[in-house]
């Protein structure tokens, strides 16, 4: 999880992306883009009133979700956590690489009555399909 640098890897699969609305977010504490990727084929995800997604992990009827993963400053952890919307925390997740990382996970809670997006693969290629 955490690379030679000291850095600590994060994976982020929706607002907090490249370009979105939370991304500064990300930038504001140091944080630097290292590569994108996919969660292994274990996770759901829900859009949360269309504002940002939540993702968890399942045993079955999961899907590799979209993400991007960022080197941040162990102190920048507690920052991003604190401006993320309510109902979203940091945990593990498990990449398609078998690599396993800290990564932005919904309370299950929060996706109750929501609609579930995990046949879209991600938060980016969701917004891209809904009408305009």
């Amino acid at each position: 999880m955490i690379k030679e640098t000291g850095m600590v890897l994060l994976a982020v699969n929706g607002t907090l992306m490249r370009g979105l609305e939370l991304n500064p977010n990300l930038l504001n504490v140091g944080a630097n883009f290292v590569e994108e990727t996919s969660t292994e084929p274990a996770y759901r995800i829900w859009s949360i009133a269309d504002r940002h997604p939540a993702m968890q992990r399942f045993a079955t009827g999961g899907v590799s979700v979209a993400v991007e993963i960022w080197a941040v400053p162990p102190a920048g952890l507690a920052t991003i956590l604190q401006q993320e919307p309510p109902g979203l925390s940091i945990g593990k997740v498990k990449l398609a690489d078998g690599r396993e990382v800290l990564g932005v996970l919904g309370e299950a809670i929060l996706c109750e009555g929501r609609t579930e997006i995990t046949r879209c693969g991600g938060w980016r290629a969701y917004i891209a399909d809904k009408p305009k």
